[in-house]
């Protein structure tokens, strides 16, 4: 975010020095309400950037500026109707990069929703007719799934294990499968009274096979922390890549998509932060 704008820049990195190849894109870096103007010059830009490094964008997602917003779920009904074009728009956008897949953060309700239980209740079943919406419009440009990312506290659903196997089953017969993205450090929920919930390995071995991706980070399992697997951070943290594999084993998942999703301080060093994710992309490809 911010610190490797251009796509030439992160696809060399990305190719030469951390020697990988395959992406999921984030949103952070092509906000999707920008003008057709500036879209025409950055699609094939980073198309480009790709072809030359030898990477290929795997899936596209919401990214840390959308997180930041309530999206599907905000209070006013005009913004709900403009998360859903911010939406239709990326998943447009994708469409254009050529990847398969779509999705991340839905949306958040605020603290006042919440607390109402028939508001929270109407606006999570509208919630679920937006997301419907959505995967026509995956299968009309080509994308093969839609991906919801599990969240670490109950305001933005799914936060429980629970709560994602009711989404799933009240979205299996949309256009393009909807699925999970799971993240390991957002297996904190504070509220819920099951210490599954709080387990990522229970979420993994209960729902890997239905989370064709999952964002990886170090974490002390008390909060969200997306630090970077280096040797400071492993000590800390509570991510082993053997027993996420095993997880991922045991739930039955033919195929999964491992991202490393750290957030360095923006004051970090950039020089530092290539170097932590060298050191993160080298834990992973030891187990894997």
């Amino acid at each position: 975010m911010k610190r490797f704008a251009e796509p030439e820049a992160w696809a060399e990195i990305a190719a030469t020095k951390l020697d990988i190849n395959l992406i999921q894109f984030s949103f952070d870096l092509l906000d999707p309400m920008i003008d057709e103007e500036a879209l025409n010059e950055m699609i094939p830009r980073t198309l480009d950037a790709c072809k030359r490094y030898g990477i290929v964008l795997q899936s596209c997602f919401t990214g840390g500026i959308a997180y930041g917003n309530n999206l599907l779920l905000h209070p006013s009904q005009e913004m709900r109707k403009c998360a859903f074009d911010w939406y239709s728009r990326a998943i447009k956008i994708s469409g254009r990069l050529r990847v398969d897949d779509v999705g991340g953060h839905m949306g958040a309700l605020s603290a006042k929703d919440y607390k109402n239980t028939e508001r929270r209740q109407s606006l999570l079943s509208e919630q679920l007719e937006t997301v419907t919406a959505l995967s026509q419009t995956c299968k009309k440009v080509g994308l093969k799934t839609l991906l919801w990312e599990i969240m670490p506290v109950p305001r933005e659903p799914p936060s429980t294990i629970s709560e994602a196997r009711d989404i799933l089953k009240q979205l299996r017969n949309t256009a393009v499968p909807v699925k999970l993205c799971i993240d390991v450090g957002h297996t904190c929920n504070p509220h819920s009274q099951s210490l599954s919930d709080r387990d990522p390995y229970a979420w993994l071995s209960e729902l890997g096979s239905e989370s064709p991706c999952v964002h990886v980070q170090q974490t002390d399992g008390k909060a969200d922390r997306h630090w970077p697997f280096t040797k400071k951070f492993n000590k800390m943290g509570i991510i082993d890549g053997g027993k996420v594999l095993a997880a991922l084993e045991a739930s039955g998942a033919a195929q999964t998509y491992i991202y490393p999703e750290t957030f360095p301080a923006f004051e970090q060093g950039d020089d530092q932060v290539v170097e932590d994710m060298r050191e993160t992309v080298r834990y992973w490809k030891e187990y894997l």
